[in-house]
Order: C-alpha cells, then sequence, then structure tokens
C-alpha cells in the first residue's frame, strides 16, 4: 500500500511517455538497440566534457588567463574544468526531482538541451581582453551548466542494458556503455587536431577552436532521439512500474544506503584517477615542457583511443571469467605498477611519452571497461538508479575533478615523479574499497 502511494505521489513517467510507450508496445526493442542508444548517449556526454578538456590546455590560457604565464594559466583553467564534477552532485538532487515529477524524457530532454547548450555558448565567449573578468565567469558559469546537465543525463539506460543481459554476460553487457568515452576523445581530438594543423596560430584562437564547441549541439540532439527512443519503449516502462529505474529522495538513499554509497565512490578512484592522467594531464605537460607539437600528440592519443577501445571489450570477456570486481581488483594493482612506470616514461622523449600513451590507454580500457556499477548490487531495487547516479558523481568528483590541476600542480612543483605518487593512492583507495566491500558483503550474509 505504502509503494502505491508513493508511486501515485511521485509519478516517474509523464502522461505522454506512457502513451508512447503504448504506442511503441508492439515493437519491442532488443538488446542491441538499447546497447546503440547508450553508447551513442556516453559519446555525446564524453565529446562535450572532451572538447571543453583539450580547450583548457590549447585555448583557454591564453584566451582567457592572458595576465598569468602559460603555467598558472592552464593551472586557473584546470580549476574551471573542475567546477563540472563539484556541480554533479548538486545537479542529480535537481534532476531526480524533475524526474519523479514530470516523467524521464522531460528530464532528458532538459539535461541534454542544457548540456549541449551549455558547450556551444562556449564557443561564442569572447575573451578575456574584449570582455574582462566577465569572460572568466561566463566559461565557468557554462561549465557548472555542464555538470548539472551530467548529471540529469543519468537515463539508466545502462542498467536496462544490464537487466536484460544473461547472467554468464553481464561482464560483457556492462562494458557496452564505457565504449562512449573513447569514441568520444577520439572525435574530439581529431577536431581539434586538424584545426590546429590546418590554421596558423592567430586563426586557430581566433575562430578555429570554436568549431568542435559548434559540433557538440548537433550531437545532443543525435543522442537525445537516440535515448528518448528507447525511454519510450515498453520494456522501459515495464521496469519503471517494477521500480527497478526508480528515483528516490538523496535523504532517504543516503539513510538507507548511505554506507555504500561512500564505498562505491571510493572502488573506482584507481580507474577514474588513471582517466584524466592519460587524457588531459598528459596533453598539458606536453605542450608546456616539451617542444613536441601538440596536434601530433593528439593523433597519438587518437590511437590510444582506439587501444582503450580494445581492452575495453576484453574487459568484458574478462570479466565474466573472473568476476568485474575481481577484475577491478587485479586493474588497480596494476595501476599501482604503472604509477612507478608513468613519470619514467613521461620524462623518457617523444619515444617514451608515446609507450605511456597506449600502456596507459590499455590499462585504462581494461578497468574502466568494469567500473560502472562495480558495487550497484548491495542496494535495494527501489535504490538501485539513484544509487548509481549518486556514486558515480562522488566518484568522478574525488577521482576525477581536480586530478589535471592536482597533477599539473605536483609535476611544476616537485617533479614529474610525483604525478605517480598520486596515482598510487587512488590504487590503493581502490584496493582498500573492494576489501572493505567484501568483508561487509560477508558480514551482511
Amino acid at each position: 500500500m505504502a509503494n502505491f502511494a508513493h508511486a501515485t505521489m511521485e509519478p516517474t513517467s509523464s502522461g505522454l511517455e506512457r502513451d508512447a510507450r503504448q504506442i511503441h508496445a508492439d515493437k519491442p526493442v532488443d538488446a542491441g538497440n538499447i546497447a546503440i542508444g547508450v553508447v551513442i548517449g556516453r559519446t555525446s556526454e564524453f565529446f562535450d566534457f572532451f572538447v571543453f578538456g583539450i580547450a583548457s590546455v590549447l585555448v583557454f590560457p591564453r584566451l582567457f588567463f592572458p595576465f598569468v604565464d602559460p603555467l598558472q594559466g592552464t593551472l586557473y583553467s584546470f580549476l574551471i574544468f573542475a567546477l563540472a564534477f563539484v556541480a554533479r552532485p548538486i545537479g542529480s538532487v535537481i534532476f531526480m526531482a524533475i524526474d519523479r515529477t514530470y516523467g524521464r524524457g522531460v528530464k532528458l530532454t532538459t539535461a541534454l538541451l542544457l548540456l549541449g547548450g551549455s558547450t556551444v555558448s562556449m564557443s561564442f565567449l569572447p575573451g578575456y581582453n574584449d570582455l574582462g573578468s566577465l569572460a572568466i565567469i561566463l566559461l565557468a558559469a557554462f561549465r557548472i551548466g555542464q555538470g548539472l546537465a551530467l548529471a540529469g543525463a543519468w537515463d539508466g539506460l545502462a542498467s536496462l542494458l544490464a537487466l536484460n543481459a544473461p547472467q554468464n554476460k553481464r561482464g560483457w553487457y556492462a562494458m557496452i556503455p564505457q565504449l562512449g568515452a573513447p569514441i568520444g576523445f577520439m572525435i574530439a581530438s581529431a577536431l581539434f587536431a586538424y584545426f590546429v594543423v590546418s590554421l596558423n596560430s592567430q586563426d586557430f584562437l581566433e575562430w578555429g577552436w570554436r568549431y568542435p564547441f559548434f559540433c557538440a549541439f548537433a550531437v545532443n540532439v543525435v543522442a537525445l532521439f537516440a535515448r528518448l527512443r528507447i525511454v519510450a519503449s515498453s520494456e522501459f516502462g515495464a521496469l519503471l512500474d517494477r521500480h527497478e529505474l526508480e528515483p528516490t529522495r538523496i535523504t532517504d538513499l543516503l539513510r538507507t544506503h548511505g554506507r555504500d554509497v561512500i564505498i562505491g565512490a571510493f572502488v573506482p578512484l584507481a580507474t577514474f584517477a588513471l582517466f584524466h592522467l592519460v587524457t588531459v594531464f598528459p596533453l598539458s605537460w606536453v605542450t608546456l615542457y616539451t617542444s613536441q607539437s601538440p596536434s601530433v600528440f593528439l593523433l597519438v592519443e587518437l590511437v590510444g583511443a582506439i587501444c582503450c577501445i580494445v581492452t575495453i571489450i576484453c574487459s568484458g570477456l574478462l570479466a565474466d571469467r573472473v568476476g568485474r570486481r575481481n577484475q577491478l581488483g587485479i586493474c588497480a594493482v596494476l595501476i599501482a605498477i604503472f604509477s612507478f612506470i608513468a613519470p619514467l616514461l613521461l620524462d623518457a622523449g617523444a619515444a617514451g611519452r608515446y609507450s605511456f600513451v597506449i600502456l596507459g590507454y590499455s590499462l585504462l580500457g581494461l578497468s574502466f571497461g568494469q567500473v560502472s556499477g562495480a558495487v550497484a548490487g548491495r542496494f535495494g531495487r527501489e535504490y538501485r538508479y539513484s544509487g548509481s547516479a549518486v556514486t558515480s558523481d562522488l566518484s568522478w568528483l574525488v577521482g576525477a575533478g581536480f586530478a589535471p590541476f592536482v597533477a599539473l600542480t605536483l609535476a611544476s612543483q616537485f617533479g614529474i615523479r610525483y604525478v605517480g605518487f598520486y596515482l598510487l593512492s587512488g590504487a590503493v583507495c581502490t584496493i582498500l574499497a573492494l576489501i572493505f566491500n567484501k568483508r561487509l558483503e560477508t558480514l551482511d550474509n
């Protein structure tokens, strides 16, 4: 009776969505279509974020912070980069309220329009020399908009995919949404590399860098329609009716599963620290401290992203053999080992940096492929959707949000080897969280 009252007072589906599901009731959506929608959605999100991350190195220090030296300007850019991750937990609270009141379709439409709108709005910003401090304030505001929107873009489609997966294929289906990250990076890096190579420095800073930001809105529109098609499916509606993908109040979630949220936030730290240490940070290191062309290094990173795709796929095969959490533990140990090798490679000339990219991206794929929802099973059915979203927000904030800023600060102040120590700390946190989570499962059972 309580559940019925809860569902009546806080609908998880608007009337239009329910009508759409009735229309499509005779057109079931199979796992393949769900997978395509998930990958397209994740690609759009990561494309927007990587466009900003690359611009934080190549554009923003000179355009928005010309009054300081390049290092300080890049550090300021990385602080604005981190604002999106600070905003994500706030976005989850706001958009889950929208979800409960107006439905998942309204939530997704609002979030993706905000994400694309925030990104494309950055392309129209004049620099500090034209607008002064207001240019920096607007850049920060649009970055916060990206973070709020990314939280709202949490659609539950990855959970829908996992719940439709055979028992012995959970690892395989879990890796599919993660493919969006390297694909999004490939598109962003290829666009920036093209304009850096094709234009002189003045033209690139005046207008060339703006084109990747223009593309963001088109990418998000495509992603929106791909995801709304799945949300309007009868399969999605059935899971909502069973409360499998129902949003819950954050206060209720923390009261019931606060311990699981905290543990879940620490489990992916090694992966998320590595995530930005092989994507955004090395580009800043190459740009500031070497004579290598950023466009060449972006192309090398594009090759690394291809390696990441391959190892993400491999992670699905391995996880179904050894278990997802066992694989995360093994990867955390490998990341710990890599933390001692990475500084040596970054400081070993072009060949060393290329090796860093290939090894780093390959290891990232093995770990990132299984990091999503590694402890989601500890959340009760009605809390799984919100629990996974909040846990993901906190993981990205703690593990990745400030990683480029911290790594560049350590490298510039104390030496490149301290970047390895930072990565090692993330690996240790992951290993301890996995051990603690295992003990809690034993006690609870």
